[in-house]
Parts: C-alpha cells; sequence; structure tokens
C-alpha cells in the first residue's frame, strides 16, 4: 500500500536522521526527524496501483492522461507532499492528503459515468462538454481538501522559518531554499475554512486548464469552485458537488474502518459537520417545509433568534443525506445535536440542556427546538430575505412576550461564521456506581420521570455511532407517543435489557464495552460483569443500567446517583 510505503520511508529517514549530529540552528529536537523533501517523482511511484486504476477510469490515451491528469497529479503532490491530512485522525500517516485528494478524485471520477451533466443540451453540446464535466469532476475530488494546508498545519524548516501557502507549493520552496527536510506542526484549534482552498488551487490548475474548462459556458467553472469552497449553488443542481461529497464520505469512512481494524478505535464524527450544515443550506433554500414563519413550517424566525423544531428538521436531514448515499452519516437526531453544538453551528439553551422551548404564533404548545448561532448561517442567500417576527419566540412559563421594534432580516450575502466558541470545561464522567437489583418500578422510579419531560440520550461523541443510534432509538420510547417503552427507570438509572440491542441490530458485547470505555453505566458489582437481572414486561430480563446522567428530561433527584468525585 502507498501509506505504508510512505509510513516506512518516513520511518527510515527518522533512524537516519537520531543518528546523525544535530544541527546547531535547529530549534527541533533530535526525536523530531521531521519529513525528508523527496522527489514528486517518488510520491506518485508510490501511488502507482491508484494512478494506473485513475488512468484506466479516465479513458483515453497516455498523451491526454498525461496532460490532462497527471500534471495536476504532479503539481498537487508539489503542494501536500508527505503532509498527513489530520494530526490523529483519518489519513494521519505521512503522505495520507496525498492519498485522500487521489482516492477522492478515483470515486468522484468513476461517479460520472452514472450522470448526466448536461441534459437539457443538444447531444452534440454535450458530447463537447461531458470530457470538461469529467475532468472538472476529478480536479473537484483532487483539490477538496487542499484549504488544510492554509489553515491547519504550519510547516517550517530546520531554522523554525515557515513555509508561505499562499505564494508556492511546498517542494518549490524547499528547493529555493536548498532544504532536504522540513517539519510540520498542527494549529491549535484550527477551524475548517474551505474557501481557503481556493487560494492554493493556482498551485495545482493552471489558468489554461481553467480556460479550457469554461470553453462553450459559463457553468463548469463556478460549480467546480463551489465544490472546492463549500457554498453552495442556490437554485442549481451541482452534480460535481454531489459526487465529491459522496466520494469524500467513503473514502473518509473506509479510512477510519481500516484505521480501527489496525490501530485502535478511531476518531468517528469529525468530518460530518460539513455535510450536516450543507443539508441545512439546502432544505432552507429549497424545502417547502423550512419556508421561515408559515404555519407548520420547521423554521422560525423571532426576535431572539433562527430556531429549527427538533428532532422534526433532524429526520429531514437524515432522509436528504440518505439519498445523497453518503457513508457515516449518522441517523439519531442526538448525534447530529452534539456534533453541531460542538461545530458552533448551534447554541445551548443552558450548560445543562442543549434544545430550547419556543411558542411560535399560533402554536398550541411549547415545541422544542434547536437555536442557530447565526441566522446568516441558514438565511445568507435566501432570496428575499425572510424577515423575522416582531416577538421573540423563547417560551418563558408565566412570560407573555412582547413586540420589539423593526423586524430584522438577513441580507443576502452577509458573510457566514462557523467558527466554534471556546469549548466547555470538559464534562465530568458518569461514575461507575454500586445498583441493587428491584424487582419492579417503585413510587421513588414515577417521582424521577415528570410528565412533561422529553427524554433523550446525552451520550459524549466518542461513543461508537452504532452503539449510540441504538441506545438513543431505545431512550426515545420513553416519550409519549413514541409506542411502547423498551427501557425503563430503576433506582439507579435507566434499564436497558441486551434484546433491545440485539433487536436493533447490535451485538450486546459491543455495546457493553462501548458504554463501559465511556463510562455510561453503573454497575451492579464492582468486580462483576455491567448486567443486572430484573422482571421487565412480566418476564425476567437481562439488561445494562444507564447512568441517569447521560439521559436528558430525568430528575436526578429521584435517583441514587453517585457524587461527583467517587471513584
Amino acid at each position: 500500500m502507498a501509506e505504508e510505503w510512505a509510513t516506512s520511508h518516513y520511518l527510515r529517514h527518522r533512524r537516519a536522521a537520531m543518528a546523525a549530529t544535530p544541527t546547531p540552528v535547529s530549534s527541533y529536537p533530535a526525536s523530531d526527524p521531521g519529513f525528508a523533501a523527496v522527489p514528486v517523482e517518488d510520491l506518485l511511484a508510490g501511488e502507482a496501483d491508484l494512478i494506473a486504476r485513475i488512468k484506466l477510469c479516465y479513458g483515453t490515451d497516455r498523451d491526454s492522461f498525461e496532460r490532462d491528469v497527471l500534471t495536476l497529479v504532479r503539481h498537487y503532490a508539489a503542494c501536500v507532499h508527505l503532509l498527513p491530512a489530520t494530526a490523529d485522525n483519518y489519513f494521519s500517516k505521512p503522505g495520507g492528503l496525498f492519498r485522500l485528494g487521489l482516492e477522492t478524485a478515483f470515486f468522484s471520477l468513476q461517479g460520472t459515468d452514472a450522470h448526466i451533466f448536461s441534459g437539457r443540451m443538444s447531444i452534440s453540446a454535450r458530447r463537447q462538454l461531458e470530457p470538461r464535466w469529467r475532468h472538472a469532476t476529478f480536479i473537484a475530488g483532487l483539490c477538496c481538501e487542499l484549504h488544510r494546508l492554509l489553515s491547519h498545519v504550519i510547516v517550517t524548516d530546520a531554522a523554525g522559518e515557515a513555509w508561505p501557502p499562499f505564494l508556492q507549493p511546498l517542494t518549490d520552496w524547499l528547493a529555493t531554499r536548498g532544504r532536504e527536510r522540513y517539519f510540520l506542526r498542527w494549529r491549535p484549534q484550527a477551524v475548517e475554512a474551505r474557501g481557503l482552498g481556493l487560494f492554493a488551487l493556482p498551485h495545482v490548475v493552471p489558468s489554461a486548464v481553467m480556460a479550457d474548462l469554461s470553453e462553450g459556458n459559463a457553468v463548469i467553472v463556478p460549480h467546480l469552485l463551489a465544490s472546492i469552497s463549500g457554498i453552495p449553488v442556490y437554485r442549481e443542481h451541482n452534480i460535481l458537488d454531489e459526487l465529491v461529497r459522496r466520494s469524500l464520505a467513503l473514502v473518509i469512512d473506509r479510512n477510519l474502518a481500516a484505521s480501527a481494524d489496525r490501530y485502535g478505535s478511531p476518531q468517528y464524527g469529525s468530518h460530518l459537520e460539513r455535510y450536516l450544515v450543507d443539508a441545512l443550506r439546502r432544505l432552507a433554500s429549497g424545502n417547502q417545509a423550512w419556508v421561515a414563519n408559515r404555519e407548520k413550517t420547521r423554521l422560525w424566525f423571532g426576535q431572539d433568534g433562527l430556531f429549527l423544531v427538533w428532532p422534526g428538521a433532524a429526520e429531514d436531514v437524515h432522509q436528504m443525506l440518505e439519498a445523497d448515499q453518503l457513508a457515516g452519516i449518522p441517523k439519531a437526531p442526538e448525534t447530529m445535536l452534539e456534533l453541531l453544538l460542538a461545530a458552533g453551528v448551534f447554541e445551548a439553551a443552558a450548560a445543562d440542556r442543549s434544545t430550547w422551548s419556543i411558542q411560535p404564533p399560533g402554536a398550541k404548545a411549547p415545541l422544542e427546538a434547536v437555536k442557530l448561532s447565526a441566522p446568516a448561517i441558514l438565511l445568507a442567500g435566501i432570496d428575499p430575505p425572510p424577515v423575522a417576527l416582531p416577538q421573540a419566540l423563547e417560551f418563558k412559563p408565566g412570560h407573555t412576550p412582547t413586540p420589539t421594534s423593526p423586524p430584522a432580516t438577513v441580507t443576502s450575502g452577509t458573510q457566514l461564521s462557523l467558527i466554534p466558541p471556546p469549548e466547555a470545561p470538559a464534562d465530568t464522567q458518569a461514575r461507575v456506581a454500586p445498583v441493587e437489583e428491584i424487582p419492579r418500578a417503585s413510587a421513588q422510579e414515577l417521582a424521577s420521570t415528570p410528565p412533561s419531560a422529553i427524554f433523550a440520550l446525552q451520550a459524549p461523541l466518542r461513543l461508537n455511532p452504532v452503539v449510540r443510534d441504538a441506545l438513543a432509538d431505545a431512550v426515545r420510547t420513553l416519550n409519549d407517543g413514541m409506542g411502547p417503552a423498551t427501557v425503563c427507570t430503576v433506582a439507579q438509572g435507566v434499564f436497558v435489557p441486551l434484546e433491545d440491542f440485539v433487536r436493533r441490530g447490535v451485538q450486546p458485547s459491543l455495546a457493553m464495552r462501548a458504554l463501559t470505555e465511556t463510562n455510561m453505566l453503573v454497575k451492579p458489582n464492582r468486580n462483576g460483569p455491567p448486567t443486572l437481572s430484573r422482571e421487565f414486561n412480566g418476564k425476567p430480563t437481562v439488561g445494562i443500567v444507564l447512568d441517569p446522567r447521560c439521559v436528558s428530561g430525568l430528575d436526578l433527584a429521584g435517583f441514587a446517583v453517585p457524587p461527583t468525585g467517587e471513584g
């Protein structure tokens, strides 16, 4: 595998660097050998198998492939060289960013075979444009993560001078300075800014290629740039971007699965925010059920901000992304909510409550909703822009909202801000506590479940997403109108039968291991198995007890919850 070649190449030079005498001007310890400035042709040789597959898929003669594709691959390799894509997640090995671009470009190109880009044009016009669409799709896939060079990494030489990625490719900079080695640092709290990829795009794609793509049309280059920058094309279906998004999700999902087999548990979820935000924008701009402030809409815009009815909005997002055939997309609204809160897209109502209660005009009862951190995240670009209601929407018992002054609007073209707020202190993880077996629900259990509560799973992001989705569905059955409850409360938490995991397609052993690793269980005996046998629905049932602090809507005063800090 090319990734193994890059890793072995890196380790070989690391051993050589550690054996050599340190250079006096170096500001790095000898234990950090950095990356060797190997020739670009060596990088291509390490990816020979994948490049051969791309050539076969592209379907042209050798000269055309060299001119249209291989030249761009060389330029891309000159920019990203041996840099990883992430610090400790997907494609984190040396050469990871190069491999990520090639794989995404290959699958994107492969996907063009099943699509007609210029369907409304004549056959002769399509014959001229289809090859350009395929070429542009390959470029979009290759450069989809190019922004990382400008937003996530700092590359320096041994003297500590930084590479200016806006000005020239990495290999050109190393050559002009005569450097044989470079070093990598990750920017702390880096924010994904995909638009920065446009500034590095000229290093990979010459202006002559852009001119060729724009010949005879005015849509291919705008769709290409929109895909690379992450900006949706309103009122037009961007098939090119759809193929790239689907391919990138597939490639990352495959790499995470392979990394789990070889290196332990990967970090799931870190690449999903972009797809969720994109789906929210597409729904807000094109779905009639998302027109702001209409009766039974998902979207309510008041003086106190923009709200989405939840979890109904999450169901719409899931249906859209499932239709896009994106790999690894979460199903549970709780998972989506946590991802978007962590990304700074949503704003929590309080430290212990993620959702808000709103009462829009005409609503007979308060609705559960999520609040956008900035209305422009969804409303910018919508023409005409929605007008805010004259009153606040948040429901406060005993308080009658009063209209305020002039309605606010979101101006088309407003700059969006997705910069996440400073991270809150990490939540204290649930502690393991002894549990007493009880035969049936007691008065204390009933007191712990207020009739008006809305129950939902609150789990850390590192919980296995398969287990998370199954457990979230099970907890949701505690709510009114969700059918017979498949779990129940006991004195020390929420009892979840193991057979409920089996029914949802999850191995009980996998669920117990994942929940134990995230400290979400209350164990019957500290040194025993994390299971409990009790009567459930009239028959003896084996299950586990979930810490009540992992379920929102429960009154913790009604449970025997161990105090914070108890081991």
